[in-house]
Order: structure tokens, then sequence, then C-alpha cells
């Protein structure tokens, strides 16, 4: 069986056989690692923008369709403010609560807000402004809880206890007259107590209704843009 075996197979492999005819590769120039090196980092930055464009688009398409795609016939009946107003920092908007504890101003953030300032002692302008700013908020429905109400107390004055009951689910909040007119402003010839102030969530001061204003108008804004933020803007504090 050995003399068989040994007739059958080659002492030693022929350059011709298929078995041993291996390519070589050479491996690519350090050159051209380093370009595919770049190129994949670049492709994974582009990703990372992209996503990042997903997530803001929401965001960006709401004010853009609000601010700037208004279609004919239609207008806001507030006035809008441009440029918005940033909620002013803590050493300059210096805020407390009815049982003078320090607020900060960023707590504010989140929600939108409609603002009323007026004097402790509320006049019946003022009670009339607040019983309206509850209204406008409770005629939201489903996205009431978006939306917070805020009544700036300018002055030291107390805070008619009839009041209070009205105010417990609002910000009622003292600060100094002149330090909230650095953020917020009337309409000339009026005083701050005369208008609502629309805040948006990033704590911008955005919109201003006019003085005695049409309660039914302003709703109509305010589901406007309650509709056009509804896919970024979450119920809630």
């Amino acid at each position: 069986m050995s003399s068989a075996l040994s007739t059958q197979l080659p002492s030693k492999p022929s350059a011709n056989d298929p078995l041993v005819q291996l390519s070589v590769h050479s491996l690519p120039p350090a050159d051209k690692a380093r370009e595919s090196l770049d190129q994949r980092t670049r492709m994974g930055r582009i990703k990372m923008l992209a996503v990042w464009a997903v997530c803001a688009a929401p965001v960006v398409a709401s004010y853009f369709t609000y601010y700037v795609l208004r279609p004919q016939g239609r207008t806001n009946y507030g006035e809008l403010i441009q440029p918005t107003r940033p909620v002013p920092s803590d050493d300059t908007l210096v805020l407390t609560d009815l049982q003078g504890q320090r607020v900060q101003p960023n707590a504010l953030k989140g929600q939108w807000l409609l603002v009323s300032v007026a004097g402790g002692a509320c006049d019946p302008a003022c009670e009339q402004h607040l019983y309206q700013q509850r209204q406008l908020r409770e005629i939201l429905g489903k996205d009431k809880d978006r939306i917070d109400r805020v009544w700036l107390v300018t002055d030291q004055a107390p805070v008619r206890p009839s009041l209070l009951p009205a105010m417990q689910q609002a910000w009622t909040l003292r600060a100094d007259p002149a330090a909230v007119a650095r953020w917020l402003q009337p309409a000339p010839g009026q005083p701050l107590s005369a208008h609502f102030y629309l805040v948006d969530p990033r704590g911008d001061w955005m919109m201003r209704y006019p003085a005695q204003a049409d309660p039914v108008r302003i709703k109509k804004d305010l589901l406007r843009l309650m509709k056009a933020s509804e896919s970024w803007d979450k119920a809630g504090r």
C-alpha cells in the first residue's frame, strides 16, 4: 500500500499546483488609510448633525410657521415683540413670593406664561384683569396645563385676602417696578398694568395684548400658539 501511495502523491508540491498558487496582497499606503479614516469621521459627523436637525426640526418649524408663514387674511391680535426679550437674571429681576421667599426668574421657564402687572391693592380694573387671566387659561381645555398665570405685584401693598383663593394656582410674585419695566414694556401712553404679556417656555417675552383687550381674540391667539407648539411643548412644569 505504501508503494501505491508513493506513486500517487508527488514528493514535493509543484509550482503549477493550484493549491500553492497563493496571491500576496500588499497593505494600502498610509495616506490612503488616513483618507479612509477621515472619510468615516466626516460621515459620522454628518450623521450626528442629521440626528440633531431631526430633533430640532419641530421647534424650528412651529416658530417658523407662527412667525413667518402667516396666511393672508390671518393676523395676530397680540403685538409680536421682535426681537424677543429674555427674562432677566436673578440679580437684575429680584422676585419674592408673598411670604418674602426669593424665587429665581429661571423658575418661570418651561411653561407659557400669561402675565399681569399691578399693585397689591388691586383696584376693580386689576381684579377684572385677573379674572380674565384665569378664564383664558381655563378655556384652553386640555392645553391649560401648558400655560401658567403670573401676577407681578409691583409694590409692597398687602394683597387683599379675597383675591388669594383665585391665585392659588398662579404665581403671585413681588418685583421692583423699574426691574419689571426693563423686561416688559407697555404701549406708548399706557401703564404696565394695562396689558397681558405673553412669555414663551424659554422665558422670552414675545407678545403684548392691547389695553382693554378682547378676551375672545386673545383666546384665538393662544389656541393657535398651543397648536403650533404641541409637537415639542409638553404640559406641566
